[in-house]
């Protein structure tokens, strides 16, 4: 009975430290916890003041991209060297290709929807581009770009409808 007696006198001496010691390993827990996430908030921070001027910088490239590709000012801007029409198409792809193969690298600093509406843009001009020279076949290039500027001149080119999604993205930002 002795034995019993001097079990339950250790056990009632170390119950106290066993409940300080996890009450305490509870504690350091949540506040190491809380420590990691104000850390990783001070360098998520941090990381957003560099990589935001870099993402504005990015939307201001393909922002000229856009504007570069638009047919509207593609036209005026590549003039035809010659009045065959599959010469002046050719040059007009190779002059968007060019223009979108320079800015690859922006898509880092896009979000995918905004890339992809860029890269549809980018699509579907070189198809206008396309029909206009098939439907322009038989006349000269200067023909085409006139068929060209009278096709866009009352519509939204897909340029111009990606540029708006670029903006609102950007307002996004703030």
């Amino acid at each position: 009975m002795e034995e019993a007696t001097q079990i339950i006198s250790y056990v009632a001496y170390l119950l106290p430290a066993i409940v300080v010691g996890v009450i305490a390993y509870y504690f350091f827990k949540g506040h190491t916890a809380n420590e990691e996430g104000r850390r990783r908030y001070l360098i998520q921070k941090e990381a957003q003041n560099k990589i935001l001027p870099m993402r504005l910088q990015a939307y201001e490239r393909i922002t000229l991209l856009l504007e570069r590709i638009d047919p509207n000012k593609l036209l005026i801007r590549v003039k035809p060297f010659a009045d065959e029409v599959d010469k002046y198409e050719m040059l007009l792809i190779k002059n968007i290709e060019q223009e979108f193969d320079h800015n690859l690298t922006q898509q880092i600093y896009l979000t995918p929807e905004c890339w992809n509406l860029v890269n549809a843009a980018k699509n579907a001009t070189i198809h206008v581009i396309r029909q206009a020279a098939m439907h322009e076949k038989d006349n000269t290039a200067d023909h085409m770009r006139e068929w060209l500027l009278r096709n866009f001149m009352e519509e939204n080119t897909p340029s111009q409808k990606a540029l708006l999604y670029v903006k609102k993205e950007v307002g996004e930002l703030y």
